[in-house]
């Protein structure tokens, strides 16, 4: 037992000085009124108590739960179709296809936010597109639209989180015996019947990790918003952990800052127990 501890140390130090410390760190400034420069001033929960009494912190998390709608709602149903597909499919250049679904997880994602600028730009391509085909009436300042840039916002999470679901739910559906889906042919199911009753089934547990992941992106979705909107049109796109930065670096706010740093970690923690929680219990259930 004590060999044991002397091999998980040298981990267990870099684990607390490199995550619990700022953890605790970052609690503790939520207490206090401090500009990051002059002497701080002790204030209790007043900062998290700001979190909940000003509008504008508590429509940003709801901009992040909608963006969970895109970054690992529809990318998890998205996925599973699509690694379905590609996992009974005889094609030729399967693994080519794998490269390109998921070469959007290895690419930076200020790059990523940066060409898709372009792309939403009121020159850009998607207007382009859209006017080539008729369809220059539904052209528009996508990031500039109030009614549109956050959903435009979170088209690009679907995007790039459709590729990592994907692969994830290949791996699982790869590891299911063919005796399952020639006994299913013989009882005359059809691709839809074995998708169903036997794929969705055999990758719940992939489906968690996905759904776990994903949810935790977009919850702290930081870049791709400063890039892309600032925010804006308005407050439009904002989202915790853009208020984080605004407040702490703009504003001089740190504790109110790390107030809403907090906040948005207890809110990723409950949520992903829960998610576990349900495929856990899904997988007994099975």
């Amino acid at each position: 037992m004590n060999r044991a501890w002397l091999y998980l140390a040298p981990a267990l130090v870099l684990y607390a000085a490199f995550l619990l410390y700022p953890i605790g760190r970052t609690v503790q400034l939520s207490l206090y009124d401090w500009d990051g420069s002059t002497l701080a001033t002790f204030v209790g929960f007043d900062n998290y108590a700001a979190v909940f009494a000003d509008a504008g912190l508590r429509a940003s998390f709801g901009h992040a739960f909608v963006l969970v709608f895109f970054f690992a709602v529809l990318p998890t149903l998205l996925g599973l179709v699509a690694a379905a597909v590609l996992s009974r499919a005889k094609v030729w250049g399967l693994g080519i296809a794998r490269v390109i679904i998921f070469l959007p997880q290895v690419i930076a994602m200020v790059v990523v936010a940066v060409a898709w600028r372009q792309i939403y730009a009121p020159d850009g391509y998607l207007n382009r597109a859209l006017e080539a085909v008729g369809l220059g009436s539904l052209a528009r300042p996508w990031l500039g639209d109030y009614d549109f840039a956050l959903i435009a916002v979170g088209l690009v999470g679907t995007w790039i989180s459709t590729g990592l679901v994907t692969v994830l739910l290949m791996s699982g559906i790869s590891r299911i015996p063919q005796e399952r889906f020639e006994a299913a042919r013989l009882d005359g199911a059809g691709p839809v019947r074995e998708f169903t009753s036997i794929i969705v089934p055999a990758v719940r547990a992939e489906i968690t990790v996905a759904l776990t992941l994903t949810i935790i992106a977009s919850l702290k979705t930081f870049d791709l918003v400063y890039v892309m909107t600032s925010g804006g049109p308005g407050t439009q796109t904002t989202v915790p952990s853009y208020e984080v930065f605004k407040l702490a670096f703009e504003q001089g706010a740190v504790g109110a800052g790390a107030a809403v740093g907090v906040t948005l970690t207890a809110i990723i923690f409950v949520i992903a127990m829960i998610v576990n929680r349900i495929g856990d219990r899904a997988e007994v259930e099975q």
